[in-house]
């Protein structure tokens, strides 16, 4: 993840399509309708199916579905765990930063 902003993650493996060589994904909170076609259960378990649909609605620069069917599975857990994030209240947010503080 980047220091100045906890939603960017630095690929270990970066996305080569053609020319363009993709080193950092943003990811911004998702509205509602942003995630349907899966479940929440299946979004907070971070599977796979559910994130290959989700990521691609949220990320920059924009993400395929195949791009990421691709990705590296350690770039998949940090892109699955900024996106966790996104699914806590500020509330549990501010519990969970208390605790690895």
């Amino acid at each position: 993840m980047n220091e100045n902003n906890p939603n960017t993650v630095t690929l270990e493996t970066p996305i080569k399509r053609g020319e363009q060589t993709i080193e950092q994904v943003t990811l911004r909170k998702p509205s509602a309708g942003e995630l349907r076609g899966t479940s929440l259960s299946a979004l907070m378990n971070l599977d796979i199916d559910a994130l290959q649909k989700v990521l691609p609605r949220i990320a920059n620069p924009m993400l395929t579905e195949a791009d990421v069917a691709q990705l590296d599975p350690a770039d998949l857990v940090q892109l699955g765990s900024v996106f966790a994030g996104f699914l806590l209240t500020k509330a549990a947010q501010a519990s969970m930063a208390s605790r690895t503080a």
